[in-house]
Formats: C-alpha cells, structure tokens, sequence
C-alpha cells in the first residue's frame, strides 16, 4: 500500500489539465503508439468538439524509479463551474491534487473554489505552472500570487508545459513524495466507497469505487449498504485506458466492479460497498447530496416517448450524478420531468446528451430557479414551477435564493462589471486588490437573475477576462410576480414565469414582441398577452392570413361585397373557436435569449 498514490488535477477552464495528463500517461508508458491522442481521456464527441472536460476520468499509471515501482491513480476532472460536483467526487477519493495554474492567465475564480474544497478534505496540494512555454507566460507574477494564496514555499512550486513535457518528470517525483499513501487496513472488513458508475448495454452497470479498508476478490459475495442489495463480484479490476481486469483489490486501491446490476435505482453515487458475511461497521460518510441550482422541464416531443425519456434519463443519471429529475405534466406539452441542473451549460449539456446517446428528441421550457412560499398561516414551500404557485390571496410572501458570487477580473473593466451586478438586483459585498491589476470582487445575487445570460454578459464585457464562481448563500424576501403569456385567452403554462415586479412589465413587452415573431400566422387572428394575475400589461396580435373574397366582384352593389365579407367574418369567428395555436420548440427557447 506504500507504493500507490491517489491524486486528482483541478483548475479554471482551459488552464491545460488534460493536455498535462497527456504528458504523465505518455510518460509512464500508459498510452502509448496508436492510441495516443490529444486529450486522450476526454473520450466522449461532446468534450472534443467543444474542448472541455465534462467527466472527471480515473486512470492507473505505473511510474518506475530508483527506490521502487509506484501505482498513481490520476483523475482528471473538468473545470467549470457547473460540473463542480464531479469535482467533488474526485477529491472524495484522493490524497493529493496537483493545482494547475496557466502562466499568462494567472488565478482564476474556479482555481480558488476547487482549492478551498480540496483544502477542506485535507488534500496534499502540490502547485503547478502550466504553460510555461508561451510567449505571454509571466510565471514569476503567477508564482507570487499562488504563493499569496496557499502560503506555500515558492521552491515547492513546479513550472511545467504540457505542450512542450517540460516538468513532467519533475510533477511525478512530486506526487510519490509529498502525496501520502493512502490510509487503511486490508485485513478488516471491507469498506469501498463509489465514487462513480457508467451504464454499458452488454455487462449492465459498472460502478467505480475506491476501497478505503479491506480487500475484494473476484466472485465476492458483496452488499451495497444504502440499498441493500447483494451481488457476486463477477469481474474486478483496474482502470487503465481500457478496463483491466484483477483477481484481487486491496485498501488504497481505485478500481471498478461489474456485477449483472440492471436497474440504475440500485447504484448510488457515495455508497459503500461491504461483503455480505463480514460487513463494515458503519458505512463512509459519502459526499453531500447535490443541490440542483436551475430547474426546467423537459418533455418527449412524442408523448408515446415519455417511458423511453425516463430509461434515458435515468441511464444519464448513472452518469452524471448531479441531475436530478421527476415527473410533472404540462397542459401546453403532455407527460414530462421537471429535472434540475446545476447551470445552463449543464443543461445544454444533457439535452445533447439525450439525442446523442439515446436518440431522445426534447422539448425544454424556460428554465427557472426554486422559490420558497409562505402561506397566511406561516407553512413554507418550495416552489419550482411557476405553475405550482398558490393563488396570489393565499400567498404572504415568497423568498428567493440568493448566492455569494466572486468575480475576478482586471480592473479596467470594474465599471461595466459593476454596471451589470446591479443592473441584476447584486449587492456589493466586498472588492480588493489580489495582486497587481487583478480584483476580486465578491456580490449577492438573486440567483434567478443570473441563470439565463449573466455568464455570458460577462464574459463578452470583460472580453473574456472575468471568470465567475458562486455558491447559494442563502434565501431572502422578494416583490415576486407571476407573469402568464395568454395565446387567445388561454395560458401556456410552458411559457409562464416568476419575476421580479419592477421588470415584469419590460420583460412581459419583449415576450409579446419575440413571440409574435417566432408564431407562424394562422387562419384567424391570434392575440398574444401578458398577464399578472387578470390584469393584462402588454399585447401583440398576430394578423390572420386572408383571402380577397372580394376579387370576383367588379362594380356592382355594395351589399354584394358587405355579404362576402360577413360571410368570411362568420368563417374566421367559428375557425377561432376550434382551431389551436401550435407554439415551436424556438419560442420557448426564444425567452432565453431576450437581448
């Protein structure tokens, strides 16, 4: 056990993890030849074409040197924001974690936030420079500001260049002596916490683990604790860049387990594993639940796909463990699930996924956030749809999420920065200087003004320079409205949302006028409104597509072409009271991008 070390890499976005990986998996001679590729661990289609980590993925290295041969297990994780919770998983199972900087863009938020949570599971933290071949590197002010950040020695620091391989053999060296090996005891009961677990179509489910006491071996008769189901250990193994199948793991191992699981209720992300006729004493205390931060409904363009929706997204679930969904149903779009995310890119993330992976062709609705209700008599709920509101005499106020956000930026752009916090109802918290021209500036924020198009507002003001972190900080009193969208009087419930009452009126206008450009026309006249409650704010009408009856009549008596009209009008009246307004999948989508 002395000779396996557990580390995973966390940084910012686009700071060059993967592509160090590359460097340490090529040399320890764990890929090598025809399957060494770019980002060789970001395997699915999405993460290469857009070039981000959307998994974190484990991987056993073999690294020889002078006093013996060490195992490393490596997990790679990725660095936004919204994928934080795979993050935390990782850390969950290591030791150790190599913080990657890049030398030209110094610290950024999300380098902060996963320090802090590697910090609190008391990770060795080993400071790497990454990009240190660039022209634009400056790792003498970048060695200054980790050193402000972690108190650390600047000789502790590694410069490296996963581009070029510069530092490699120095990264390694660093990991067998600083990181601990892990702590356990191979002869007591067996403890393995999960820490993730994919569906594959042919072996059923496989669930990652790393056992923190004891041993398993192949044919093992093991329970999952919190569900309490057992199983026989049919194949064991190791994760290399395929699976490599072992005869026996032992404490301090990372490894996977395949067992004939078929439904995905039996697997859960931060159980434990024990053996059924010498079980642990208490199970590990796994991660914490995971806190979905938007919620959307997402519902089967085919109804008769609503089954097939909830086998896709409970395969997802597997694999994602941070979305969380369940049942709901729409007048406007039939049988459904209410799903929680953790950001828009989340969300993005997985409505690709599902037409990906499973064929699954979805309509989302706006997305929105929790709200907490109190009632007359003082009872609280949590409201995550606008249409599960009481009514407006029952309500005695509603409060909303607010959350801590950090936002690190060059000081020449605090003034639009600023402009745009509290153009968002932000409160300014603190802001000062971290080194240099580089400020941290810390905000309060309704977190419903920051779901649909905050990040990328900032992002496009800062040209690309801030970079942005938030965690809920807590729930507070808000003037909340409800505002329904009416198409010939009746509501669509997809398209209603909850607002603050001084935009209500704006944000109902821009409705009505981006509607009534996406709605095509129909047969008789379609009146698009606004509403909070049964008072109407604004309305747009869509003008009906119309015949010129009148065409054949040349001269003649008035009364012949009033009675063509009459008749026309008559036809259009009864159409309207039959006919229905279908609303395209671009409407609901339409509301995101108001701007």
């Amino acid at each position: 056990m002395k000779n396996i070390r557990n580390f995973c890499i966390i940084a910012h976005i686009d700071h060059g993890k993967s592509t160090l990986a590359d460097r340490l998996l090529e040399y320890t001679d764990t890929v090598s030849g025809k399957d060494m590729e770019a980002q060789v661990l970001d395997d699915m289609d999405l993460e290469r074409e857009r070039g981000i980590t959307i998994k974190s993925h484990a991987i056993q290295m073999n690294f020889h040197r002078a006093d013996g041969d060490y195992t490393l297990n490596l997990i790679d994780t990725p660095g936004h924001v919204d994928f934080s919770y795979e993050v935390s998983r990782s850390i969950a199972a290591c030791e150790g974690a190599l913080l990657i900087v890049d030398a030209s863009q110094g610290i950024q938020a999300q380098t902060i936030s996963n320090l802090y949570m590697a910090i609190e599971n008391d990770l060795e933290i080993i400071p790497v420079i990454n990009k240190c071949d660039l022209d634009s590197a400056k790792p003498e002010e970048v060695e200054d500001q980790i050193v402000d950040l972690l108190g650390c020695d600047p000789d502790d620091i590694i410069r490296a260049s996963g581009k070029t391989g510069m530092g490699v053999e120095e990264i390694l060296n660093a990991i067998v002596d600083r990181v601990p090996a892990p702590k356990g005891d191979p002869e007591a009961p067996l403890q393995a916490l999960i820490f993730d677990s994919v569906f594959n179509s042919f072996r059923g489910i496989i669930a990652y683990f790393k056992i923190v006491n004891g041993t398993l071996r192949t044919g093992d008769f093991v329970k999952f604790v919190s569900t309490g189901k057992e199983y026989h250990a049919d194949e064991i193994g190791v994760l290399k860049l395929d699976m490599s199948p072992r005869k026996e793991l032992s404490a301090g191992n990372v490894g996977y387990i395949i067992s004939g699981i078929k439904s995905s209720k039996e697997v859960k992300v931060g159980d434990t594993i024990t053996h059924v006729a010498r079980p642990c004493e208490k199970a590990i205390a796994g991660f914490e639940e995971v806190k979905p931060m938007v919620f959307a409904g997402v519902y089967p363009i085919e109804t008769e796909d609503f089954e097939n929706l909830r086998a896709s997204l409970e395969k997802l679930q597997l694999n994602d463990a941070s979305l969380t969904f369940q049942p709901e149903s729409s007048a406007a779009l039939g049988f459904g699930f209410r799903c929680g995310f953790l950001g828009l890119l989340h969300m993005e993330i997985v409505q690709e996924r599902l037409g990906r992976e499973f064929d699954m062709d979805v309509i989302t609705t706006v997305p929105n956030v929790s709200y907490n209700v109190y009632d007359k008599k003082g009872n609280v709920t949590e409201v995550h749809n606008p249409s599960g509101l009481p009514e407006p005499t029952l309500i005695d106020h509603i409060e909303e999420p607010y959350i801590r956000s950090t936002i690190i930026t060059q000081a020449d752009y605090i003034g639009p920065i600023m402009t745009l916090c509290l153009s968002k109802r932000g409160e300014l918290v603190k802001q000062e200087y971290i080194s240099g021209n580089r400020m941290e500036i810390t905000f309060d924020m309704p977190l419903g003004e920051i779901v649909i198009d905050f990040y990328d507002k900032l992002k496009s003001i800062s040209k690309g320079y801030a970079s942005f972190d938030y965690h809920l900080h807590d729930f507070r009193p808000s003037n909340l409205v409800k505002l329904d969208i009416l198409l010939n009087g009746e509501s669509v419930d997809a398209l209603s949302t909850l607002t603050h009452a001084d935009n209500a009126v704006r944000f109902g206008r821009r409705m009505c006028e981006k509607l009534k450009e996406l709605i095509p026309r129909q047969q008789f006249d379609i009146a698009i409104q606004a509403a909070i409650g049964a008072k109407i704010i604004a309305r747009e009408t869509i003008k009906a597509v119309r015949k010129d009856v009148t065409a054949k009549c040349y001269g003649g008596d008035i009364s012949r072409k009033r009675k063509l009209l009459e008749k026309q009008k008559a036809g259009k009246k009864r159409m309207k009271q039959i006919g229905s307004v279908e609303v395209p999948q671009k409407a609901f989508l339409a509301v995101l991008k108001l701007d």
